[in-house]
C-alpha cells in the first residue's frame, strides 16, 4: 500500500472490512476512486501532502490527554484532506472542490483536525489569505479558532511570525488573518475569505432553512478563484427543513448521482439504522470513525449506550450526537419497543355487551379520522383499545404519505380503515359506526371525547343518537394524558392489537415541551400522520374525567 495514495489506502481498508463505514461513506469513497480515472480531473497530491506533512510535523495538540502531542491523522482524515486538496480541474488547474460537508459523531477529533488544517494555512498558506471560523453560537465559533490559537502559540511561542488578539489570529509577514463570526457579530459582511469553517451547522434554525452566517461567508468568498467552504457538524435537535437538513439532503443526492455538483465533497459518517446501534457494537464505527484509534473511548460509549436503553433523555442525545440520527426539536415521544410488544388481537365480538369510552380525532381532507374504543375488565390491568380509521379516496395516491410509510390500501383491505368516496371524509359514517356497536354487539359508548376541529358534522349527527355522549377535549392541555399514556405503554398494559395504523402514527409522534413544561404532541415531519396518537391522548383525557363513572360499568 506504500505507493498508493491516502484515498486509495482508505478505499482498500473499507473494501477489506478493516474499517467499518456506513453506506454514504462507502459510496462516496468509491465515487472518488472512480473519479481518479475521469479525464476532466487531475489528481495532484503535492499540495495535500505538503499540508499533511506540516500538520503531523508541527501542529501540537492543546487538549487533555493529548496536550503537547503531535497531531496524528487517521486514515479517514488523510483521505478527506487528500481528496479535498488534490482533485484539480484539468482545464483550469483550480481545485475541484469548493464546498465540503463533514458530518461526524462528537468527540472524533473534528475540531483538532480542522484546527490543524487552519494552522497550516496560517504558517504556510498563500499570502493575503483570510479564513473565517463561523457558527451560529458565539461559543461554538470559538472551538476551532481557539484550537488554531493553541497550536499557533506552541509553534511560535515568542510571536516571531504570528500574533493574536481577542478577535484575530494573524501572520503579519504573509498578511494571513483568521477571524471568527457568530450570530453576535455586528457586521457580517465585508469579509474576503479564502476559506470558511462552518462549525456545528445543526444549530442553525432560521425560517426556510437559511443561514445568515453561511450566506455572509459565501458572499465573502465570491472574489476568490480557489475558495473552500467546510461545513463540519454532528446531527442536532432541530425542525425539519433546517439548514443542515438541506445540506445533508443535497449531499446524499450528489453521492447517488441524482444531482450533478462536481464541486461538493460530502463525507457523511452515519449509521445505516438505529437498530444496529443496540444490536451490534462494531457498527458504532460508522458514525465514529476515530473510535478504533482510541480518540473516542469505547468504554465511555458502551456505558452511554447502556444508560440510553432505559433513559429516554439520554437516548435522544446519544442518537443525535454520537450516532448522527437526527432528533427533532419536538423530541421523539415513545421508543419503538414501548409500543411494538406482542399483543393479543381482539375483535369487537370479544367485547360484546360491554361499556366503553370512545375518542375521536376528526379531519376532512388531509389527515386521518380515527375512532378509538377503550374496554376494561375486572381484575385485569390491561386497557383494551379498538381502533378504526377513515380516509378520503383521493389520499390513496399521495406519494408523500407513501414515502413516509403509509400503506393505506393494504390497511383498508385488512379492515383497519374505511376509504370514503371523493375528497372529504363523511363524519356521519363515524356516527353510524357507533350506532352499529350497540345494534350488532350490544356495546354501549358511555362518553365520546373528541377534538372540536372539523367536528361540526359529527356533533350534529351524534346528537341525533344521544346528546349526552359527546365530550369536547382541549388538545392544548395534554401533559397529564401524555405522561399517562407513555407510562402505560412502558408497562405494556395497553393492548391495541398491534394495529399497524396505530403503530405508524405512534412512531411519527413527537413530544414538544414548552418553556412552562407543558407537553404537546406534534408530527416528526409534515407528511407523517399522528392522528392515531392524538386519539390515544383524547381517549385518556376522557378516561381521566370519567374514570369513576366508567369503573362502575366494568364487569
Amino acid at each position: 500500500m506504500a505507493d498508493k495514495t491516502y484515498l486509495e489506502q482508505y478505499h482498500d481498508l473499507i473494501q477489506t472490512g478493516e474499517v467499518i463505514v456506513g453506506y454514504w461513506i462507502k459510496k462516496e469513497v468509491q465515487n472518488l476512486i472512480d473519479d481518479l480515472e475521469n479525464s476532466d480531473y487531475v489528481y495532484d497530491t503535492k499540495e495535500a501532502h505538503k499540508r499533511i506533512k506540516f500538520m503531523q510535523s508541527f501542529c501540537l495538540q492543546s487538549k487533555h490527554p493529548y496536550f503537547g502531542k503531535p497531531v496524528v491523522l487517521m486514515p479517514w482524515q488523510l483521505a478527506f484532506t487528500e481528496a479535498l486538496y488534490s482533485f484539480k480541474m484539468k482545464d483550469t488547474g483550480l481545485r475541484r472542490f469548493v464546498e465540503a460537508l463533514l458530518e461526524i459523531g462528537r468527540k472524533n477529533g473534528k475540531s483538532t483536525f480542522l484546527a490543524a488544517d487552519g494552522n497550516t494555512d496560517l504558517f504556510i498558506g498563500e499570502g493575503g489569505s483570510e479564513i473565517c471560523c463561523a457558527s451560529n453560537d458565539d461559543k461554538q465559533c470559538r472551538y476551532i479558532w481557539r484550537e488554531i490559537a493553541g497550536m499557533r502559540q506552541r509553534l511560535d511561542p515568542k510571536n516571531a511570525l504570528t500574533k493574536q488578539n481577542l478577535s484575530e489570529i494573524r501572520n503579519n509577514q504573509k498578511n494571513i488573518i483568521i477571524s471568527r463570526m457568530s450570530s453576535k457579530t455586528q457586521n457580517k459582511d465585508g469579509g474576503n475569505y479564502t476559506k470558511t469553517y462552518q462549525d456545528e451547522s445543526h444549530d442553525v434554525d432560521e425560517e426556510g432553512g437559511n443561514c445568515e452566517i453561511a450566506e455572509a461567508c459565501w458572499r465573502g468568498m465570491s472574489t476568490k478563484d480557489d475558495p473552500i467552504f467546510i461545513n463540519c457538524t454532528t446531527q442536532g435537535f432541530s425542525r425539519d427543513g433546517c439548514y443542515l437538513d438541506k445540506k445533508v439532503a443535497r449531499a446524499k443526492q450528489v453521492i447517488e448521482g441524482e444531482v450533478d455538483d462536481i464541486h461538493f465533497l460530502p463525507f457523511l459518517f452515519e449509521q445505516d439504522s438505529e437498530q444496529e446501534i443496540w444490536q451490534d457494537e462494531s457498527s458504532w464505527e460508522k458514525s465514529n470513525p476515530s473510535l478504533r484509534y482510541g480518540v473516542k473511548k469505547i468504554a465511555k460509549l458502551r456505558r452511554d449506550v447502556d444508560i440510553a436503553r432505559t433513559d429516554k433523555e439520554a437516548r435522544l442525545h446519544l442518537l443525535c450526537k454520537d450516532f448522527n440520527i437526527k432528533q427533532n426539536s419536538a423530541q421523539a415521544w415513545l421508543r419503538s419497543e414501548d409500543f411494538t410488544y406482542p399483543q393479543e388481537v381482539k375483535s369487537l365480538e370479544d367485547f360484546r355487551g360491554m361499556t366503553c369510552l370512545a375518542a375521536l380525532d376528526c379531519s376532512q381532507t388531509t389527515d386521518l379520522t380515527n375512532l378509538k374504543l377503550l374496554f376494561m375488565r375486572p381484575n385485569d390491568p390491561a386497557k383494551y383499545v379498538f381502533s378504526h380509521y377513515w380516509l378520503p379516496e383521493t389520499k390513496l395516491i399521495d406519494s408523500a404519505d407513501k414515502s413516509a410509510g403509509a400503506r393505506y390500501e393494504e390497511w383498508a383491505q385488512r379492515g383497519y380503515m374505511t376509504i370514503c368516496n371523493g375528497s372529504i371524509i363523511d363524519l356521519t359514517q363515524v356516527t353510524e359506526f357507533i350506532v352499529e356497536l350497540k345494534r350488532k354487539y350490544g356495546i354501549t359508548v358511555l362518553k365520546c371525547g373528541y377534538d372540536k376541529a372539523y367536528a361540526r358534522e359529527f356533533e350534529k349527527s351524534i346528537d341525533d343518537v344521544s346528546e349526552y355522549i359527546r365530550e369536547p377535549i382541549n388538545q392544548k392541555v395534554m401533559s397529564t394524558p401524555m405522561k399517562w399514556v407513555e407510562k402505560d405503554f412502558e408497562k405494556h398494559i395497553i393492548n391495541y392489537g398491534n394495529n399497524p395504523v396505530d403503530e405508524w402514527c405512534l412512531s411519527n409522534a413527537c413530544c414538544f415541551i414548552d418553556g412552562h413544561e407543558n407537553y404537546s404532541c406534534k408530527k416528526s415531519s409534515a407528511n407523517k400522520r399522528i392522528d392515531g396518537a392524538i386519539t390515544f391522548l383524547i381517549l385518556y383525557s376522557t378516561l381521566l374525567k370519567y374514570k369513576s363513572e366508567f369503573e362502575r360499568h366494568i364487569k
